[in-house]
């Protein structure tokens, strides 16, 4: 065994719990030895998508990078759903595709630097253009971008079952997102520092171009993990995927209600623009600051991942029934912000209830992720993947429109509607099966 080798060895049974008998659920012997380099070269790779997201954010970055370039505000209500739904929708019809390869991992890289790619074109828009130009370019790239998105998250979840063990999945996807809350952390650090005041051109394109880099770095590290051949039998066209998809669909009660579990748990993000709105009505402008959104995010993520990933891998099931019950809890909280005590409506209480928010849509998306990959068959682990990302790119778009009835209902009662379609989630959740 190489110096390298042993280093990596050791390194992954004191991060992971291993003991010296390393035990492989669900992937091969061989593919068992490249575990601790695949553990490692995922974490960086996803250290650096993870990082470039929050860059780039539509929540966050791309809404104040919209305003400073005088785009409409209609624009920025359209960042989200165009990021969620453009991810999830198209993936049932590229899961066949994906599945006639051996190996899946370049429909993660390929796509990655695609987003690269994208992420260029939109640099370009912020430094060139303004206003309603500059806004339709902006959504265009989003677009594209997240297509690509979608297809990776297929590859990612394959790769991921094909080279990493049950069991360590979990803490791995919690590393990922530890590491590049760290980073998010101190990007937020400067850009409160630098951008804070500043809307020129230059700073806004240095920060999408630099998410762009990442990107591209992120897709070469991934290219570099160990991945073994798979099967490609089964292989289906786009028609006969949407039939095997409603067949599934109808067979398969635990993936139904993981589905619907899953779509009521995009409460969680759906709410949080509207803790930024109350916010602002009830302490001023402030929290609209680009720099602390990005803090906030990346303090999230450090404090919460590792617990996240380790409950992950315990139960996943669990998991999901905690963080819907943990984000109704919080909704209610927020929701009732402008009647708590004068005292208590500050910067500092408000900075708590929007870091649990954070904190709760990472354990929301990480649940997800490790209880589907746990979850689905092997051999028909992309089609799994594919259905649900694109029912829940449907949920999304019925999400979005939940959202826009906010200037009616106002924003109490939508953070009350979330809330209760969180207390559904629970009790869907509760009947999943434990894989």
């Amino acid at each position: 065994m190489s110096r390298k080798q042993e280093i990596a060895e050791k390194t992954y049974e004191l991060i992971t719990d291993e003991g010296e008998l390393r035990v492989c659920d669900n992937i091969s012997e061989s593919a068992c030895k490249e575990t601790p380099f695949n553990f490692f070269k995922n974490i960086f790779s996803g250290t650096l998508s993870k990082l470039s997201e929050q860059l780039v954010s539509p929540g966050t970055t791309l809404p104040w990078i919209l305003s400073a370039l005088g785009v409409p505000n209609a624009f920025a209500g359209a960042l989200v759903p165009i990021k969620d739904a453009g991810s999830l929708l198209p993936q049932l019809f590229v899961s066949a595709k994906i599945r006639s390869f051996p190996r899946r991992k370049w429909f993660w890289v390929i796509p990655a630097w695609t987003q690269a790619l994208a992420l260029v074109g939109m640099a370009f828009a912020v430094l060139n253009f303004e206003g309603e130009t500059a806004g339709w370019l902006i959504l265009l790239s989003l677009a594209i971008f997240s297509c690509c998105s979608g297809v990776a998250s297929i590859a990612f979840k394959d790769v991921t079952a094909k080279t990493i063990p049950k069991g360590k999945r979990g803490q791995m996807l919690g590393l990922r997102a530890t590491l590049g809350g760290v980073l998010t952390l101190l990007a937020g650090g400067i850009i409160l520092a630098d951008l804070q005041e500043i809307n020129e051109r230059n700073p806004l394109f240095l920060l999408v171009l630099a998410g762009s880099v990442l990107w591209f770095i992120s897709g070469l590290v991934f290219s570099l993990i160990a991945e073994e051949k798979g099967a490609t039998s089964g292989g289906r066209t786009p028609a006969a995927e949407i039939r095997a998809a409603r067949k599934f669909w109808k067979e398969d009660a635990n993936l139904r209600r993981f589905i619907f579990t899953r779509g009521l748990l995009m409460a969680i993000p759906l709410a949080q623009p509207f803790f930024v709105i109350l916010g602002k009505e009830q302490i001023g402008d402030q929290v609209s600051t680009l720099g602390l959104m990005v803090i906030a995010a990346g303090i999230a993520n450090v404090i919460s991942s590792p617990f996240w990933g380790r409950f992950a891998d315990r139960s996943s099931r669990k998991m999901l029934v905690f963080v819907a019950l943990l984000g109704a809890a919080n909704i209610l909280l927020m929701s009732l912000f402008p009647h708590w005590p004068e005292g208590l409506q500050n910067m500092y209480v408000f900075a708590f209830l929007f870091l649990v928010q954070v904190m709760a849509h990472g354990g929301a998306r990480l649940s997800r992720k490790t209880y589907l990959v746990d979850f689905a068959p092997d051999k028909e682990r992309a089609s799994y993947v594919s259905l649900a990302n694109t029912v829940i790119g449907i949920f999304t778009l019925a999400g979005a429109g939940l959202g826009a009835l906010a200037g009616s209902i106002g924003v109490q009662i939508t953070l009350w509607v979330f809330a209760g379609l969180l207390l559904l989630a629970v009790a869907l959740g509760s009947r999943l099966s434990e894989v």
